[in-house]
């Protein structure tokens, strides 16, 4: 077992050696190891027309840019713990509520979920000076670290702005990993951060892949209580992986767009609107006289021309796509219909209230969810999230959201699964920050924001479920909890070790670990989904964990017998896992592996 996920800066240093081998060297870290590293003076020179002298260069940095780079890139030793107990429909749901720093958890998504995202919501801190941002500093002890995970970030801060740009840098390279080449991220942001923002994203995601900055009212009345403006909208960032590859789906079409079309001379084609036939400037070649089935004769007003040339219009009138008005005499128009159009309306750049809703509206429904208890100030409504979906997901799409809150991207996928019939997943990932003491939430018996957001997803279910019963949509989820490894000690190094430390070492899975914890270890090491179709079964009175169609077979148990392993050989897994503390001798080690090279030799076995 690796146990730890990728080292990102090594393989970048790989694909960089790749490209421009002339630009790796080898270097003396601070460990006194010999590595791979990259001449950066040399990179630049190769990618540079001109002799390069000098440090100018336009580029956004700030204080601390480079350190989250180099935590982003840190391998992570933590692992996910399920936690089936408070879970909804475990057996049988795609969906994923993870609980833990966002950091972490997608460092140990990247295996998995390596471009399987196709959009990406998040509604991170808007950093007023009054929010709590992610202190990203893992030297401190486990204890610390939750209780300092999150710290409030206040205008007297000396790296205000620093701060908040190295905790997204970090995130954002993670996730960019995690999008389909066709997926596509949307970020909420106020006038605090979105110049920042944007920058960051600009080099993330690349200045071409920009697709949007949406404005969205998000209140409907001013507050007069400003000194100067009420401000009245946020913004939506929206970059593309590859915009080449991103495809816009569209809106929706309105009923009071469709209303447009009729039917007055009961074409079978169905309805349709006129269309101008004329257009400026003018071509000598489409300016022509046509005369009506009334017989008045018509050219096109000063100044334009027709659109189709002579013998085109001829074809269109053939084919009754030309309308003289109904006694024949109107000046002559094209006929567009309906059902030939485009389905999916071009979406614009502001987006109002009146469509996807308000923070007030978003406000009042959650506390309706919630028996008129309000638990967060500033939820997002969930049509607004709802519309990101549906502009660049599929009905298929996997949805993640890794500053999740109050969990309304995850009602706003099952929303749209419930209304179309679709089979979107979610992933949601969120710290569990404790509630204060004083607060709404904390006396109604909530400890933290996960609890909330959980609750908040089990009963938005039942409210869609009631709204539409006859869907079968995914109300469930998969909870997980991110922790320290399932390893003890594995921070030792070779010279740490002792034959007194070994003899300690009878088994290195930590006491308070389940089967079910070692196995989904596994899972993640292995760069599995963590939504995988998950099976038990006993066999002799020992448990076997089954993932997938033969992907994955594991027993820990200290009974196993040879009808146990006979059994999980016979079901031809793509992998085995055993402890190695289990066995009572090496000849037992040795009868499993003599087994599955008699009944499935292609199964690679592992023991930890």
């Amino acid at each position: 077992m690796k146990l730890e996920t990728w080292n990102l800066t090594s393989q970048n240093v790989e694909k960089m050696e790749a490209l421009f081998p002339n630009c790796i060297i080898e270097a003396k870290g601070e460990d006194g190891r010999v590595r791979k590293a990259v001449n950066f003076k040399m990179l630049r020179q190769m990618l540079s027309e001109d002799v390069v002298e000098g440090e100018e260069a336009y580029e956004f940095t700030w204080v601390g840019k480079k350190a989250a780079v180099v935590e982003a890139n840190k391998p992570t030793r933590m692992t996910l713990r399920p936690c089936q107990e408070r879970s909804v429909q475990w057996d049988r749901t795609e969906n994923l509520y993870i609980e833990g720093d966002n950091l972490e958890v997608l460092k140990l998504l990247q295996e998995s979920y390596l471009e399987t995202v196709k959009v990406i919501y998040i509604d991170p801190p808007y950093n007023t000076g009054n929010d709590f941002i992610y202190k990203d500093d893992f030297s401190r002890s486990k204890e610390e670290y939750q209780a300092q995970g999150l710290y409030k970030n206040t205008d007297s801060n000396g790296r205000f702005h620093s701060d908040w740009c190295s905790m997204m840098y970090s995130r954002l390279l993670l996730a960019r990993n995690l999008l389909s080449r066709d997926g596509v991220i949307f970020i909420s942001i106020d006038d605090h951060e979105q110049e920042n923002l944007k920058k960051i994203c600009s080099e993330i995601f690349g200045e071409a892949n920009f697709l949007a900055q949406v404005v969205w009212e998000r209140a409907y009345a001013p507050v007069n209580l400003k000194k100067h403006f009420s401000e009245s909208h946020d913004y939506i960032l929206c970059y593309a992986k590859n915009i080449s590859d991103a495809v816009c789906n569209g809106l929706p079409r309105s009923g009071e767009a469709n209303r447009r079309y009729s039917n007055p001379d009961q074409d079978p084609r169905g309805p349709w609107k006129a269309g101008d036939l004329s257009v400026g400037p003018v071509v000598e070649s489409k300016v022509y006289e046509i005369t009506t089935p009334g017989g008045r004769k018509v050219l096109p007003p000063n100044g334009y021309c027709w659109r189709l040339d002579k013998n085109t219009f001829q074809k269109y009138v053939e084919d009754k796509r030309i309308w003289f008005g109904p006694d024949g005499n109107n000046v002559p128009s094209i006929k567009r219909f309906l059902s030939e159009v485009k389905q999916g309306m071009t979406p614009m750049t502001i987006w109002k209230y009146g469509e996807v809703g308000h923070s007030q509206d978003a406000t009042k429904r959650l506390k309706e969810l919630f028996e008129n208890r309000a638990y967060f100030d500033y939820p997002k409504p969930v049509e607004l999230i709802k519309r990101c979906i549906q502009l660049y997901a599929d009905k298929d799409s996997l949805i993640l959201d890794f500053f999740s809150g109050s969990g309304t991207t995850a009602q706003a996928v099952m929303e749209l699964n419930a209304e179309d019939g679709g089979k979107r997943k979610y992933i949601m990932v969120q710290l569990p920050e404790k509630c204060r003491e004083r607060s709404i939430a904390y006396k109604d018996g909530y400890e933290n924001i996960c609890q909330i957001g959980e609750d908040r997803i089990r009963r938005a279910a039942d409210l869609i479920a009631e709204r539409y019963p006859a869907s079968d949509f995914d109300s469930g989820f998969r909870l997980f909890r991110l922790d320290e490894s399932n390893m003890k000690d594995v921070y030792f190094t070779a010279s740490e070790y002792s034959q007194n430390l070994l003899l300690q070492l009878a088994s290195n899975i930590k006491a308070d670990r389940s089967e079910e914890d070692i196995f989904f270890g596994c899972i993640i090491d292995w760069g599995l989904p963590l939504s995988g179709v998950c099976k038990t079964e006993r066999i002799d009175g020992c448990k076997v964990l089954n993932y997938g169609e033969g992907a994955l077979s594991a027993c820990f148990s200290d009974k196993m017998t040879d009808r146990v392993i006979t059994y999980m050989a016979e079901k031809r897994p793509q992998k085995a896992v055993f402890l190695d503390i289990r066995f009572k001798s090496s000849g037992q080690k040795e009868k499993v592996l003599e087994i599955f090279r008699t009944i499935s030799p292609e199964t690679y076995i592992k023991v930890i």
